[in-house]
């Protein structure tokens, strides 16, 4: 745990109620918390286990709060920690940071750098966690939904590693089953001059463009041979068809700046084994029976509403049946936490691939966790652009694409140089990352491509990254070492609008451990664009290059923290930290 000021101060809390009830006789005292009041006049932080024990310890609350206030002025360290406390309304004991404890958080910051607020490598809950996330079908380009995955996804790995967990990105990939077999027949269709709306197109084709580029490409290759046999012409174009839209998925994911560790095919799944080992295990400790023909899993045994099919009476199996097989080899393979970032129209998957999963444990002596894998469902994304709902791409044919957001948000035309074009797309980028995370993931999100393109405060990722550039600005202007500024004087820091951004710069490290505990990267986002305002607030109150020097370095030093703090923040979403604007 890091040693930050509300942590030294639960610490002392911890040690004063430990010694009031040994005193009383009583058990165990829960973890104090801390709260940041709403009034900022009633101190920096309160705390309310005075009213939480009062009834147990048989105490009024307002006289247990001044017994732990007495034994906690007897804490080592206490009067250095803290200027002030009080005990307020009915038992609240409100607590003042002394002003060496709220600047100390400067030099914490100018000396750990790019780890602050980072825990050490292993030192987390667990030792390694699984993220998988987007898992696109190979049969078609990335769709916004996808988009939104990939930002959450990558954002969480991210938190998950500042708090000592080592983290395995996954990408599934559902190579088999019907809308593979779609696909092929969508490519033989164009290869064969067919097009969508014509009498014999099939019915279940995809009708993107991008169906008529896949075919332009295999008919240009080394794989296109004319003297196959149907089915094997068939099987060739399926092969191609799959390698062709993983690549452009590659492209794009490499745009949007997500890289994986592992992709996982749904077919090594049923090549192996596991499909089939899977569906014994289950039947041999009973959790299947038989009807209508189709063998069924008995999941109403671990909560779910019905009891669902795992193999149809055509001898095919539906597909949680392989997402059961890939979840075990998760487990095999020794994640202890696994976290799938999914839409939310699998929600219905999660009771079934969980019941699967306690079937297979009970029958291989494996002990998995029932809520095991977690989930983080998001909602739908609408895009609007200039006032209007865009519902489709040209090329996807039926939805927008992660591609098309990154280059409408970033402004790109076609008439731009290369080097305009890597602005153009980096903006973008940014701009679809913070978006995408900026919202609770269970709930749905306008994304507005006119806010976007917005160089205004009105543009939640440009209000943040204009904050970094302007304190870019002030250092370069200075033109001092940003060595020097670890041993200034920083006790001249004594406005209020100092002492604010003072306070928010302490909140970082409790802010990755509580987004990375919940699962909620939008509060990094929220925290970051709160910090970019208290700086935007203390820099139009405190004026930082003044004439009296040592002010002027003090100032300067909180400055470089709240630099420093922007830039991490922002690189764990993902999006950059621009120097100039």
């Amino acid at each position: 745990m890091l040693l930050t000021n509300k942590n030294r101060l639960i610490e002392m809390l911890s040690s004063a109620l430990q010694g009031l009830a040994q005193d009383r006789s009583l058990g165990e005292v829960p973890l104090p918390r801390l709260e940041r009041p709403k009034a900022v006049d009633h101190g920096d932080v309160a705390c309310n286990i005075a009213l939480q024990l009062a009834k147990a310890w048989k105490l009024s609350p307002r006289d247990l709060a001044q017994s732990i206030v007495e034994r906690l002025q007897q804490q080592p360290g206490f009067q250095d920690l803290i200027a002030a406390c009080e005990i307020a309304g009915p038992g609240f004991i409100n607590f003042r940071f002394s002003n060496a404890a709220k600047i100390s958080v400067i030099q914490e910051i100018l000396t750990a750098g790019a780890e602050f607020g980072r825990l050490a490598p292993g030192s987390g809950s667990v030792a390694s966690a699984m993220i998988e996330f987007v898992s696109a079908n190979p049969t078609g380009p990335l769709h916004v939904g996808h988009g939104r995955q990939a930002a959450l996804g990558d954002a969480l790995a991210n938190l998950l590693t500042t708090q000592g967990i080592q983290v395995h990105r996954e990408f599934y990939y559902n190579d088999a089953g019907v809308q593979i077999a779609n696909l092929a027949l969508s490519v033989q269709a164009r290869l064969n001059g067919l097009k969508p709306g014509d009498a014999t197109w099939p019915e279940n084709a995809y009708n993107g463009e991008y169906i008529a580029e896949i075919a332009v490409a295999y008919r240009a290759s080394a794989q296109y041979l004319d003297d196959l046999s149907e089915f094997d012409k068939l099987d060739a174009i399926r092969l191609f068809a799959v390698a062709y839209l993983r690549n452009e998925q590659d492209i794009d994911l490499k745009t949007f700046g997500v890289q994986f560790d592992c992709y996982y095919l749904e077919s090594s799944l049923y090549a192996d084994g596991s499909v089939a080992q899977i569906v014994k295990d289950l039947q041999n400790i009973g959790k299947t029976y038989e009807s209508e023909g189709a063998l069924w899993l008995k999941t109403t045994d671990d909560g779910d509403d019905k009891d669902r099919v795992m193999r149809k009476s055509d001898g095919s199996f539906t597909y949680f049946v392989p997402d059961v097989a890939y979840h075990s080899s998760k487990w095999q393979r020794g994640y202890e936490k696994v976290i799938n970032v999914q839409g939310s129209d699998h929600h219905g998957t999660i009771a079934r691939v969980r019941s699967g999963l306690q079937g297979v444990a009970q029958q291989r002596g494996w002990t998995i966790p029932k809520n095991y894998p977690e989930y983080v469902l998001h909602k739908m994304v609408t895009v609007m652009r200039h006032g209007e709902e865009v519902k489709i791409s040209k090329r996807a044919g039926s939805y927008v694409t992660v591609r098309d957001l990154v280059e409408w948000s970033g402004g790109l035309t076609p008439e731009m140089t290369a080097k305009e074009r890597e602005i153009s797309l980096q903006r973008g980028r940014d701009a679809v990352r913070f978006f995408l995370i900026s919202r609770k993931a269970d709930t749905e999100f306008v994304f507005d491509i006119d806010l976007a393109l917005q160089q205004n405060d009105e543009n939640p990722v440009f209000y943040v990254q204009y904050a970094h550039a302007r304190i870019c600005s002030i250092l370069t202007q200075w033109g001092g070492q940003l060595a020097d500024l670890q041993s200034v004087d920083l006790s001249l820091l004594q406005s209020k609008a100092s002492d604010h951004l003072l306070r928010r710069l302490a909140e970082y490290p409790e802010v990755l451990t509580d987004a990375a505990a919940e699962l909620a990267p939008h509060t990094l986002a929220f925290y970051l664009r709160d910090l970019a305002g208290d700086f935007h607030t203390f820099y139009s109150a405190d004026r930082v290059l003044v004439d009296d020097l040592a002010l002027k370095l003090a100032r300067l030093a909180l400055l470089a923290a709240t630099r420093q703090v922007l830039e991490n923040g922002l690189k764990l979403l993902g999006v950059s930290a621009p120097t100039k604007m």
